[in-house]
């Protein structure tokens, strides 16, 4: 039995009393923002949303989001009513050491993605609708809540524009247009015409609701599930701080509790109820989302290189991906319009299904890649050039919040690409990965490295990053070569070493040139194969670095701020006696690969003479 809209109203104020109480007890937040938003929570969790209590993230439950994550309190509200923890708990909001955290993050077990960073939940939202509807191709829903302010942001419409291309008529947007922003109206303020129109015109079914009136919020989303071939949007005109005597829709209040005026408003409120008991559970859920199993994934078959062979390690991933896929049908590739440089487009060859293309459309990537991993429904892997995750990196930080565990691949790294430029060369992603709380970094060699690359972050939980080169370096690697995470390999070594050379990539084989030269002329040198940036192998370089004198010369294609040299002098430190860092100084030129590896000191002859120097 459906409940009343009486009791819906009724309960919608208890969510803003919850709401002002949470936030007087921090002595911050955001009531206001929580408040214009009460009647859609109240509808959504009481009448409309299919929800598990013993099991928030029941692979078959409705999915909700809140984009605008600062509205957090009445989130937290909305589950406490429908009884996953004790009301008494709202009280202990943005307290340290306490999960109901001043913007959700998945600590709490009802949360899927960490929001907040406005902008981004719709993408997610849309990851989660994709495999509901082809992967999954169950029932459950997916609802994301949008701020009128956050609709600024261009990632919004990038993942409106991709829900439209893929019918996601299990999708429903929700934009709260309450009016106001942080430090002033927003640009359409509550034009509502020009907001249908432009949602429209992304091929939405727009609708314009009274957000405050839940006779009118029932019908909309009754209308949006029965909605086929193109996914809904809600347009609610709603008022900031609704039903708060002298803050209704007023500026200066936003992100501030009410202080003395909470008294007023408190004791309005609830004189609006008529039901004091009023006690609602939302809709049990339907469980048809098919079982998944992501563990243990494998290649269909072992790297298999001719020894003489010269492969670039991005065409080595796509071959990767297709093995992996072919063993396991939840393993994914999403890519932004470069698949075929990338080399993502071979999945297509286990299945054409396993493909999601995104686009030119790289925050809306990474926010698609997060929402296809939640719930562990699949093994993502997001792929462009290296140089244009740069532009993500709020996504991607976003994504360790949110305890993503999603596998990047960046291709085209290094001023090596040579012709096509600085603004299509990788050279801060190195930096960027390892910035990123728990996140895994790696950097393969050759083709068999990469393969194993590969395999390796399908079964490593967090943030993966794959750093892959554009031209062809040869085979180094047998298929009987182990590769872990925290573990350097050692290519090159006497008992007579002067130096180490650590290094990985394109200048690896730059640096074996360079060995054979400075054996030539009576100087052993090491030679290291970083492959795993982050985790360190801290002890097998120490036993390096010691045996060789402490001398080390770092080589890698990137810049000199954040990558290779920095992690190795960091971690090494104390067992440094010379330190030797061969990196891109400036902003490159266009060039032949080899014209500029040599003009930064990154080819053979530039290794040796450095080292060479350094020895004197």
């Amino acid at each position: 039995m459906s409940p009343s809209q009486s009791d819906l109203q009724d309960l919608a104020h208890k969510l803003r009393i919850h709401s002002i109480n949470a936030t007087q007890a921090s002595n911050s937040g955001h009531p206001t923002s929580c408040a214009s938003i009460a009647e859609v929570m109240s509808v959504l969790f009481f009448n409309t949303m299919k929800l598990d209590l013993k099991q928030p993230i029941h692979p078959s439950s409705d999915r909700f989001i809140l984009s605008k994550g600062h509205a957090a309190p009445i989130l937290y509200a909305a589950w406490a009513e429908a009884g996953l923890f004790p009301v008494s708990e709202l009280l202990n909001l943005r307290k340290f050491g306490n999960d109901l955290e001043g913007h959700p993050t998945p600590r709490l077990n009802f949360i899927d993605v960490g929001t907040g960073s406005l902008g981004q939940g719709l993408s997610v939202g849309c990851g989660m609708a994709y495999v509901g509807k082809y992967y999954d191709q169950a029932s459950y829903r997916v609802y994301v809540l949008v701020g009128d302010g956050e609709s600024a942001e261009g990632s919004i419409w990038e993942a409106l524009n991709f829900a439209s291309h893929y019918k996601l008529d299990n999708l429903c947007v929700i934009f709260d247009i309450n009016r106001l922003g942080q430090s002033e109206p927003t640009c359409l303020q509550h034009d509502m015409e020009t907001y249908r129109k432009r949602v429209d015109a992304f091929g939405f079914n727009a609708i314009v609701v009274d957000g405050h009136d839940v006779g009118e919020l029932i019908k909309a989303f009754d209308e949006a599930s029965a909605t086929k071939g193109k996914p809904t949007a809600l347009l609610l005109k709603t008022f900031k701080g609704k039903h708060f005597p002298n803050i209704e829709d007023l500026e200066n209040w936003h992100g501030k509790p009410l202080g003395t005026a909470a008294k007023g408003v408190l004791e309005h409120l609830n004189s609006l109820i008529r039901n004091k008991n009023v006690s609602l559970k939302p809709k049990p859920v339907t469980d048809d989302a098919p079982k998944v199993s992501i563990s243990n994934i494998r290649l269909s078959a072992p790297p298999d290189y001719e020894p003489s062979a010269k492969i670039a390690t991005r065409a080595a991933y796509g071959n990767a991906i297709a093995k992996i896929g072919k063993n396991n049908a939840r393993v994914i590739a999403l890519d932004g319009d470069t698949k075929n440089s990338t080399f993502s487009e071979k999945i297509k060859s286990a299945s054409v299904a396993q493909y999601i293309e995104c686009f030119i459309a790289e925050q809306n990537l990474v926010g698609v890649g997060m929402g296809v991993t939640c719930r562990d429904r699949t093994v993502a892997y997001v792929s462009t050039f290296a140089t244009f995750f740069t532009r993500a990196f709020d996504q991607i930080r976003m994504g360790a919040i949110s305890q993503s565990n999603l596998n990047f691949v960046g291709s085209h790294c290094g001023a090596s690409i040579g012709e096509d430029g600085p603004s299509q060369m990788g050279l801060e992603d190195i930096a960027l990965f390892r910035a990123i709380p728990g996140s895994t970094v790696i950097y393969p060699s050759d083709a068999t490295s990469t393969e194993r690359a590969v395999e390796l972050v399908a079964n490593t939980k967090g943030i993966c990053y794959i750093r892959t080169s554009r031209p062809n370096t040869p085979i180094l690697y047998d298929a009987n070569t182990k590769f872990e995470l925290g573990r350097s390999l050692v290519l090159r070594q006497s008992n007579t070493d002067k130096a180490v050379i650590v290094t990985g990539g394109v200048t690896l084989h730059e640096a074996l040139k360079a060995h054979q030269q400075l054996a030539q002329q009576g100087i052993n040198v090491r030679v290291v194969d970083i492959f795993s940036v982050k985790p360190l192998d801290v002890s097998g370089l120490k036993k390096n670095v010691t045996e060789c004198g402490g001398n080390v010369v770092v080589v890698e294609d990137h810049y000199a701020a954040g990558g290779i040299g920095e992690a190795v002098s960091g971690a090494l430190a104390q067992n440094i006696s010379k330190f030797v860092h061969i990196a891109v100084t400036d902003v490159p030129r266009s060039g032949p690969p080899e014209v500029l590896l040599a003009h930064y000191k990154l080819d053979a002859q530039g290794i040796t003479d450095k080292i060479k120097a350094a020895l004197a």
